[in-house]
């Protein structure tokens, strides 16, 4: 009833005029800060599309002293150092995992939730996030834009390539207390040390062999469907990985960068040759439960354990005599081809097998 008061409907009037004018202004203040708009599209300001812009100008002027990691903008900065602050306080009720942001945590619980709804058409792999199936989908484009200058090894991405980076430059920050094992991550770390746990809860359905990881066990696995799609062009023997079949030309190059300082013996791996100054070392950890007999390596000892077992998986096709490991058949299989690989140096007289040792490759008769 009182805004029909002539003094008070004046006051309204002339109020509601001023509120519209002044909103009205307003308006065509916010039209002009965001000219940068066509129909359908999404609004942002001049500061918006400046900064935005600079993501495809590639100036990152925000930089970390700890890393040297660049950013775009500040904030993203302070966020990224965090994670050397090791401050996390968002932990996983599952497993225990935590993380610096709120988000990485809900990105981390969709992996025990087992929902992945995006998959790959083109091998049917599936994950938990679109930016995770975008990264996969680039393994099969082959599309590797970043490559190392020392070594020439390209990646899908700048990220992989940084950490690649390290290797070379031998920074190994994180080391293990059990072992003094080190490594260039904190991840790398992670995994190495379920080594030593003794913890292997991912289990082969086919033969029983067990891991530490869930993609150890899907590489394992590989082996027995027996699908090897990397062959080598030289001598045909195929891989199911191409690091293997990488690993394997060093052989035919012939390039040893590792050499034993007790013997001078050549290797075209670091950790062939690790495994071999093992032997001047004398250690011999891994012992046989049933005879004693000890080895400087597990695998070795897991070998000599099928003698016991009985069990003879490897059979030749020409007489039907079984062996224990495949390298002993193949040995097998030079007598009926005929092949005398190994001479004596004194009688010159040719053998199937190695005659002597390789120091002295004598007959035993002649010397």
């Amino acid at each position: 009833l009182y805004l029909f008061h002539p003094g008070l409907l004046h006051i309204y009037t002339e109020s509601t005029f001023t509120n519209k004018k002044l909103r009205s202004r307003s308006q065509r203040s916010q039209e002009a800060d965001k000219p940068h708009r066509r129909k359908g599209e999404k609004t942002c300001s001049c500061d918006d599309l400046k900064t935005h812009q600079l993501i495809h100008s590639g100036f990152k002027p925000y930089s970390c002293d700890l890393c040297g990691k660049s950013f775009t903008r500040s904030g993203h900065l302070k966020t990224h150092q965090l994670i050397h602050s090791g401050f996390k306080p968002y932990s996983c009720d599952l497993c225990g995992k935590s993380f610096t942001l709120a988000g990485s945590l809900k990105k981390h619980q969709l992996i025990h939730s087992g929902v992945k709804p995006y998959s790959c058409d083109i091998c049917g792999k599936s994950f938990t996030q679109a930016g995770s199936l975008k990264t996969h989908q680039i393994i099969h484009s082959g599309f590797k834009p970043y490559g190392c200058d020392l070594c020439g090894k390209s990646f899908t991405r700048s990220g992989h390539l940084k950490t690649h980076q390290l290797i070379h430059s031998g920074f190994k920050p994180y080391s293990c207390d059990l072992c003094g094992k080190s490594f260039t991550q904190a991840g790398s770390l992670k995994k190495h040390q379920l080594i030593h746990s003794g913890v292997k809860p991912y289990s082969c359905d086919l033969c029983g062999k067990s891991f530490t990881q869930a993609g150890s066990l899907k590489t394992h696995q590989i082996i027995h469907s027996g699908f090897k799609p990397y062959g080598c062009d030289l001598c045909g023997k195929s891989f199911t990985r191409a690091g293997h079949l990488k690993t394997h030309q060093l052989i035919h190059s012939g390039f040893k960068p590792y050499s034993c300082d007790d013997c001078g013996k050549d290797f075209t791996r670091g950790r062939d040759l690790r495994r071999h100054q093992l032997v001047h070392s004398g250690v011999k950890p891994y012992s046989c439960d049933l005879c004693g007999k000890s080895f400087t390596q597990a695998g070795n000892l897991k070998r000599h354990q099928l003698v016991h077992s009985g069990f003879k998986p490897y059979s030749c096709d020409l007489c039907g005599k079984s062996f224990t490991q495949g390298r002993d058949l193949r040995r097998h299989q030079l007598v009926h081809n005929g092949v005398k690989p190994y001479s004596c140096e004194l009688c010159g007289k040719s053998f199937t097998y190695r005659v002597g040792s390789k120091k002295t490759p004598t007959h035993p008769h002649c010397s």
